[in-house]
């Protein structure tokens, strides 16, 4: 536990008070953001702000991982150098993504083949390491068995053999990945909004981390033990990131002195889905990000209305600038997704918990 509490204790002061002189080397190289003309006119007054935040957010949780185990003396475990990977590895995708919006001063960046390129790229090598290395009980980071809060037998998809089960599960994998990571960056569309809630996400696999070491099949072995690999470390990583979205958001909350970036959204969806495929939690992943889910099917829902009908369902799309242009404050609207957040986090929580309690 004091692992825990110190990689979310160091990466929340990290970010705290290197986000700060981060923003001033962002100013001095003129890297600010550039503002679509057709979105919001309210975002024409955030024109230049500093972006790539997320850089900050990145080496602070890898910073304070590593020096919660050096002071607790406890070893890196493979799980969560995987999910440290899978974040590190797309926020650098998002990063040359950003880097190419500043340097054209355009809202586009990498083109769609070279982003899909780097992200498949991440995305395949952390699935295809997941199912390596497995531990004295034979348990690998990630499991071929599509996964509610634990493995579902009757949904492994190593039915079709050793070979087509790792095929399949790494295109399930990159699946989740692509969703989540996508998911946050649609909803990184206004002050504080995507760290806020991605902040209650990772809460919530902290606590799942702990709760899953407690009632390890290592320790316990009863029908309700889980047989995740090392989720005591993966709460570390959960709750490093934890920490580094709570520092970050002082200076990302309304009116925002930095914005995270692709290199931040992509980063924390990466995170994201790495924590759910290696606590086994893939499918309760959708009610715990329930707003990234209602983000991205206002995305769908507008796309595929247009085609159909060729009419709008929302005034813009994703929701959140709906509601902007129907002239809500951007302060109101965040905060009522936070809550919207917070509440899908508190019911995931409440299926797992229960689902526990039921088979005890």
């Amino acid at each position: 536990m004091r692992t825990v509490l110190i990689a979310a204790g160091t990466s929340l002061v990290l970010t705290l008070l290197a986000t700060p002189l981060f923003i001033r080397v962002l100013v001095r190289q003129g890297y600010g953001q550039f503002i679509r003309d057709d979105g919001p006119t309210t975002h024409h007054t955030k024109r230049g702000t500093p972006t790539m935040g997320g850089a900050v957010i990145i080496a602070a949780v890898l910073v304070s991982y590593l020096f919660a185990h050096l002071v607790t003396l406890t070893p890196l475990t493979y799980s969560a150098l995987l999910v440290l990977f899978l974040m590190t590895g797309l926020g650098a995708v998002g990063m040359l993504d950003d880097v190419t919006k500043i340097r054209n001063q355009r809202s586009l960046g990498l083109k769609a083949w070279q982003k899909l390129t780097g992200q498949s790229l991440v995305a395949i090598t952390f699935a295809v390491l997941a199912l390596q290395r497995p531990n004295e009980a034979g348990r690998t980071p990630a499991s071929t068995a599509i996964s509610f809060i634990r493995d579902i037998d009757l949904l492994d998809l190593a039915v079709t053999g050793a070979v087509g089960g790792t095929v399949l599960f790494i295109a399930w994998a990159y699946l989740l990945i692509a969703a989540a990571s996508n998911g946050v960056n649609l909803t990184d569309g206004l002050d504080g909004l995507a760290t806020g809630a991605s902040l209650f996400v990772f809460g919530a696999y902290t606590l799942i981390g702990i709760w899953q070491s407690g009632q390890s099949c290592l320790t316990e072995v009863s029908t309700q033990c889980y047989e995740v690999r090392d989720p005591r470390d993966l709460a570390v990583v959960a709750a490093a990131l934890l920490g580094a979205c709570f520092g970050f958001l002082w200076w990302n909350a309304s009116p925002a002195k930095i914005f995270m970036g692709d290199t931040g959204s992509l980063a924390l969806g990466g995170a994201i889905a790495g924590l759910a495929i290696t606590t086994r939690t893939e499918l309760l992943l959708i009610i715990l990000g329930g707003l990234f889910v209602i983000i991205t099917a206002s995305v769908i829902i507008q796309v595929a209305g247009f085609k159909l009908t060729g009419k709008r369902v929302f005034r813009m799309a994703p929701l959140q600038h709906h509601f902007e242009l129907k002239g809500w404050n951007e302060v109101t609207i965040v905060i009522r997704f936070w809550i919207i957040a917070g509440l899908c986090v508190g019911a995931g929580l409440g299926v797992f918990y229960a689902e526990w309690v039921v088979g005890a």
